[in-house]
């Protein structure tokens, strides 16, 4: 495994905010987080970036995560944070750029193939015709996507991604979604935080669950999204969607509104 995480526990202020929670991510494959607000998903992923301090194991290929240089590990494992803020006036060809600083020494101008990973990152990202504008002169949903670009741009073996749709519209809530699976075809592991269960059920290879700082449940998207797990964690009742070969239940009403699902 990539990386193989055990026994993952966070305090915070003094209150336990995740509790033992084991997490495993193959090469080239998508793990979706999913869970209540407040469930943990976010202090998990900045444990395994290693900025959140932790207790527990974290291992890629076979090694502890920690003794890998800053340089080497940044170079490896690219974190995308929820709701990133932009306070400098960069171009979003430049923004994007910034990927490629774990790749570069001292001073090291971009070369040739640095060049290149920031054009497949913004093509990927639907950012050519908007390379030249001021990331704060665009709406949230492009600001989103050149954040993107930018972690993509490192061309990372693992992403990190937290709520990487939220803010965007449909249609770029799928190619964000496609774009995650033709990294993962290419071998990029990825761990992505979705609150979309209908996205999570169709692009994730696994899911897990996170409840109160516990991961409650893990596998297969249909072995996670049963009536019996949702309603327990989300308190909402479900009805099955079927379409293009996928059968997965989603949410249809609150649990406790009394009305039939």
């Amino acid at each position: 495994m990539p990386l193989d995480c055990r026994n993952l526990s966070v305090r915070l202020g003094g209150r336990p905010v995740l509790h033992d929670v084991d997490l495993a991510i193959g090469r080239g494959e998508v793990v979706g987080l999913i869970g209540p607000n407040g469930a943990g998903k976010s202090t998990l992923l900045r444990a395994i970036a290693g900025l959140q301090p932790c207790d527990g194991e974290i291992r890629y290929d076979g090694g502890p995560l920690h003794r890998l240089s800053r340089r080497r590990r940044a170079a490896l494992v690219a974190y995308l944070a929820q709701a990133e803020s932009l306070h400098w006036p960069l171009t979003v060809a430049r923004t994007a750029a910034l990927g490629r600083m774990p790749h570069l020494g001292p001073w090291q101008a971009m070369g040739p193939e640095d060049h290149g990973a920031v054009v497949r990152a913004l093509e990927a990202c639907d950012l050519i015709d908007l390379a030249d504008r001021a990331v704060n002169s665009l709406s949230g949903g492009e600001r989103a996507r050149a954040l993107l670009a930018r972690v993509l741009a490192t061309e990372p073996a693992l992403l990190l991604a937290d709520e990487p749709v939220a803010g965007l519209d449909p249609y770029h809530q799928i190619q964000v979604m496609e774009l995650l699976r033709r990294r993962a075809a290419g071998g990029m592991s990825t761990v992505v935080v979705l609150h979309d269960l209908l996205l999570a059920a169709r692009f994730c290879d696994r899911l897990t669950l996170i409840h109160e700082g516990r991961a409650v449940a893990s596998g297969a998207p249909p072995e996670v999204l049963t009536p019996e797990i949702l309603r327990g964690v989300y308190h909402v009742d479900c009805r099955r969607w079927e379409g293009d070969g996928l059968s997965v239940w989603v949410p249809w009403n609150r649990a406790d509104t009394g009305e039939a699902a």
